[in-house]
């Protein structure tokens, strides 16, 4: 394999130069990402998602996987010519491409009309590359090269990608009494782990106006959350924070789900548990991996009144955090799940060996035809 270590980024990120690396590289997320929906409708049917959460968390999957298949298009001629660039991704804690690969993309995304607008149509470059193959008898690279990345702007004109930033969208779930209950979603990917990560948030509003129609507000919530939208800050801080500055919305919920890592022997570092898994596993190609998946859940127990300024009082929220040992303070979250994706003969080295670290951990194995068995 020809993985080039980044030392002008750092020696956790790596290259690939390779054609037929980099295809395979990619063909294993597009397999793994269509294992994405499949364990949402699992964790639906037992009650921990609802469909509206399901949904949700789908459609960031579907953008997740049209993201990596735009990827691939731009990748698609890697090291057949000097003028198609590497592809650069963490080897390390992630397994993902870097984040600078989607804020690249999206600057690309800016500019596609104007590419697009320049370049030959696909069937006019099909046509060339007929003909340079039957007249000259030679492979037409920069052809095919070209035709990669015209394939690759439409993919950005057609849209419905994850991007290194995914404003909040809001889902109206139902309304108790004067007021109306949402669930508010939105995704980043977050720079310091180069990771996708969803948050989900459970709001109640209390103002005279709903908050999708209020010009004043939304603006306001949707700027507020995606700046706090980073992995080292707690859910606890996040909540917290929402709840005090903006007095007629209630979090009831804040959920925040980590996808990935994902761990590889064919592209990825790892130690620990799983590398000792993975490598005596031997899985033949397209099933030698491992994607964890972990929700962070914060929940509010209940709501006080507290004085706010000489003659008013304002809502606030008490969130439950993690009774045992005290790791509640540690987490900012009321609960902490790790759930990690697999095929089957990577799990059944896991069985096997039984690691203390993966006994509490949640496994999805993917079976035959696709089939996705829970266990624990």
């Amino acid at each position: 394999m020809t993985l080039t270590v980044d030392d002008t980024l750092t020696k956790d990120h790596a290259q690939l130069f390779d054609t037929l690396i980099a295809r395979r590289y990619f063909e294993k997320f597009d397999v793994i990402t269509g294992h994405l929906v499949r364990v949402a409708g699992e964790l639906e049917t037992e009650g921990a998602l609802t469909r509206t959460e399901t949904r949700i968390l789908g459609r960031y999957a579907a953008s997740l996987a049209a993201t990596f298949r735009a990827l691939s298009l731009k990748y698609l001629m890697t090291g057949r010519t000097e003028t198609a660039p590497p592809m650069t991704f963490d080897r390390h804690e992630s397994g993902f491409p870097v984040a600078q690969e989607l804020m690249l993309m999206a600057v690309d995304a800016a500019q596609a009309g104007k590419h697009l607008a320049g370049a030959a149509s696909v069937e006019e470059l099909k046509d060339r590359m007929v003909r340079q193959i039957v007249r000259d008898l030679t492979i037409p690279t920069q052809l095919q090269f070209a035709l990669s990345q015209r394939m690759y702007y439409e993919a950005l004109v057609q849209g419905g990608l994850f991007w290194a930033r995914n404003d909040p969208d809001i889902q109206w779930v139902e309304d108790v009494g004067d007021r109306r209950r949402y669930l508010v979603h939105w995704a980043v990917y977050d720079t310091q782990i180069n990771l996708p990560v969803i948050y989900l948030l459970n709001v109640e509003d209390s103002g005279r106006k709903a908050l999708p129609q209020d010009d004043r507000r939304w603006p306001q919530a949707q700027q507020h959350l995606m700046a706090q939208s980073l992995d080292g800050l707690k859910l606890l801080t996040i909540a917290q924070g929402f709840d005090k500055d903006f007095e007629n919305l209630h979090p009831k919920r804040l959920r925040r789900i980590h996808i990935g890592p994902m761990y590889s022997n064919s592209f990825t570092l790892q130690s620990g548990p799983i590398s000792e898994v993975l490598e005596k596993a031997v899985a033949p190609e397209g099933q030698d991996w491992a994607l964890v998946w972990t929700v962070e859940d914060l929940q509010s127990e209940r709501a006080e009144q507290v004085k706010d300024g000489w003659f008013s009082t304002v809502e606030r929220q008490i969130f439950a955090l993690d009774p045992f040992a005290g790791r509640g303070a540690d987490t900012g979250a009321t609960h902490m799940e790790r759930m990690v994706v697999l095929p089957e003969r990577p799990f059944q080295v896991l069985a096997e060996l039984n690691p203390p670290g993966f006994r509490n951990v949640r496994k999805f194995v993917v079976g035959a035809g696709g089939r996705i068995i829970s266990t624990r």
